[in-house]
């Protein structure tokens, strides 16, 4: 398909996810978390990781550590994993496969709205060369009451940008975050390029997509209200 400009009147506003949706850092991260969990004696996998603690905010993952180990990390842990997960992702960050065609090639407004803190997002966008596109436009779960799956940094975004959640089109490549924006009356596209499609779907997902070009497809044809009644099948 010819990626020329997108025009899109069913949607005024795309809320994109930023790990693995936007950059390509997901399996960077988890792979230093991993080792990081196993060092302290819990004996996770990088499946498990993706399983288990994929779309979470710090405090759940903290949580989630604190139920399997017993008792809570070290008061470390955390600052140590940033350390260690910024220089993994200096050297090895790439942003997704045709992402930045798609986002040249829309003609309404867009962000992200990630679980990640500020200072991540931009360290992760800044290294792909993304940064410029989404100044002014970044949205954390630290800027709101509660995390994801709870529908609030999509709801934010939207406030922020000055457009209903019922005009909103999100793309999301965890359960946590498809079910987040439902929740948020959103309308969601599912990224499947690591994450199983029927992981998705059934999290709520409207569409599932594994190529991130074929998004551009979707906005362009989905209306809302097919999008709310759909079977939930995965694009071919």
């Amino acid at each position: 398909m010819a990626l020329g400009v997108i025009h899109m009147s069913v949607f005024e506003l795309v809320i994109f996810d930023c790990d693995g949706v936007l950059v390509d850092s997901e399996s960077i991260t988890n792979q230093v978390f991993c080792t990081m969990l196993n060092n302290l004696g819990v004996p996770v996998s990088l499946q498990d990781m993706f399983e288990r603690f994929v779309g979470l905010s710090m405090p759940q993952c903290i949580d989630l550590i604190t139920e399997m180990h017993g008792e809570p990390p070290p008061s470390t842990f955390v600052d140590e994993l940033r350390q260690r997960a910024a220089s993994a992702l200096k050297d090895q960050i790439r942003s997704i496969p045709g992402v930045e065609r798609v986002l040249a090639s829309l003609d309404v407004p867009y962000c992200v709205a990630s679980s990640g803190e500020h200072e991540k997002i931009r360290l992760t966008l800044g290294a792909t060369g993304l940064l410029k596109r989404f100044e002014g436009r970044i949205f954390s779960v630290v800027d709101v009451a509660k995390p994801k799956p709870a529908p609030d940094v999509f709801l934010f975004a939207a406030r922020q940008i000055g457009v209903p959640p019922s005009a909103c089109a999100v793309v999301e490549d965890t359960p946590t975050g498809i079910r987040a924006a439902v929740a948020a009356g959103m309308h969601t596209f599912g990224f499947a390029a690591n994450t199983p499609a029927h992981r998705l779907i059934e999290a709520g997902a409207h569409h599932v997509f594994s190529d991130m070009t074929q998004l551009l497809e979707l906005l362009n044809t989905v209306q809302p209200r097919a999008a709310a009644d759909s079977h939930r099948q995965p694009l071919q």
